[in-house]
């Protein structure tokens, strides 16, 4: 909730330096959101906001180490009354369905225009649930036509590693990014292997590029 002068406490979490500064000049421009905190990584994220305790974080996705997926989960469980606002470049809905799993309470684009951001933020901070258009529209016509995202299975921990995976990290390295054992990490990659009905990591990517969790020029070195 916004402190006693009305003022709304926002913390980022962004891993470049310079979207963090357009955000923050375009958020006090507003008069009643004021930054307060930045992270530039999951970890620091998680850990920032058991410090500052904002009344927001704005969360991009893609960060090193553990993504905004993971840190979102682990703020909600220690803080199940967080407001998150998730502000990303991925367009599939089935970052945004993982993201509302995890905790966040919205989901817009970083192709919308900026009032897009600034109606989201005050949805969020009023307590209700917050989407791009583009976001809502993508999601209606797949409830539409009855075609969830066969992602949409998997727990917020477990599209994380399928992130992970799809960034081509190792069983090892992923373990230790998310401080879980190697055998955690090896049967969590098994079970989603079996939720979504692949046996090889080319029938994987094969699926995320369907799904849109990743795109062609992500795979390319």
């Amino acid at each position: 909730m916004p402190d006693a002068g009305g003022f709304t406490r926002v913390m980022l979490a962004d891993d470049h330096a310079i979207v963090r500064e357009g955000y923050r000049s375009l958020l006090q421009k507003q008069g009643r959101l004021q930054v307060v905190a930045e992270a530039d990584n999951g970890a620091d994220a998680y850990r920032v906001y058991k410090e500052v305790r904002p009344d927001l974080v704005i969360m991009d996705l893609s960060m090193p180490g553990i993504g905004g997926v993971e840190a979102i989960r682990r703020i909600r469980q220690w803080d199940n009354s967080a407001r998150i606002l998730v502000f990303t470049m991925h367009q599939s809905a089935a970052y945004a369905v993982q993201a509302i799993k995890a905790g966040a309470r919205g989901f817009v684009t970083k192709s919308s225009p900026p009032d897009a951001l600034l109606r989201a933020i005050a949805e969020v901070v009023a307590g209700r649930i917050a989407l791009s258009p583009d976001i809502d529209h993508e999601l209606a016509m797949n409830r539409i036509a009855d075609e969830p995202s066969a992602v949409d299975a998997l727990s917020p921990r477990e599209f994380e590693i399928l992130r992970m995976l799809l960034a081509e990290k190792s069983v090892d390295s992923i373990a230790e990014t998310l401080h879980i054992s190697v055998k955690t990490a090896a049967n969590t990659r098994y079970l989603i292997r079996a939720k979504l009905g692949v046996t090889s990591d080319i029938e994987l990517v094969r699926l995320a590029l369907r799904q849109r969790i990743i795109a062609a020029e992500d795979m390319e070195h």
